[in-house]
């Protein structure tokens, strides 16, 4: 599913407001995808709040760009290499895509509409099939 322009201006939106909470936003991240995949708690380090800080700021990147991924395909590659390396899977991406909804929905609460969450779920995907395609993830 293609993110359409008015999504993308939600999705824009959305984060901006998540801004003022990222820190909070990031480690409740990271929680609430060890709660969904114990397993992947090996692959990360001790830090959660500086990994989550990189993965916010990360994703904020990516949302700047929504209408034009192109122009990150060599960042997409990168990120997909990456964690290729350290062992993530294109299985993976699943658990981190529903534990990204349970961040949003809780820092966002009645502001997390069944549009927006539609929004973010499609976006996720478009994405997330992007960073495994580009890095060559399994």
């Amino acid at each position: 599913m293609t993110v359409t322009a008015r999504q993308s201006a939600m999705i824009r939106e959305s984060f901006h407001r998540l801004r003022e909470r990222l820190e909070p936003a990031s480690v409740y991240f990271y929680e609430a995808l060890f709660r969904r995949d114990p397993s992947l708690r090996a692959m990360f380090r001790d830090d959660l709040a500086g990994q989550g800080m990189k993965f916010m700021t990360t994703l904020g990147i990516v949302i700047e760009n929504l209408e034009s991924p192109e122009a990150l395909g060599e960042r997409f590659a990168e990120l997909g290499r990456g964690h290729a390396l350290i062992g993530v899977k294109a299985a993976h991406f699943a658990p981190m895509g529903e534990a990204l909804i349970e961040t949003l929905r809780n820092e966002l609460g009645g502001e997390f509409t069944p549009e927006l969450e539609e929004a973010w779920r499609a976006a996720y995907a478009e994405l997330s099939e992007r960073v495994i395609r580009r890095g060559g993830i399994e």
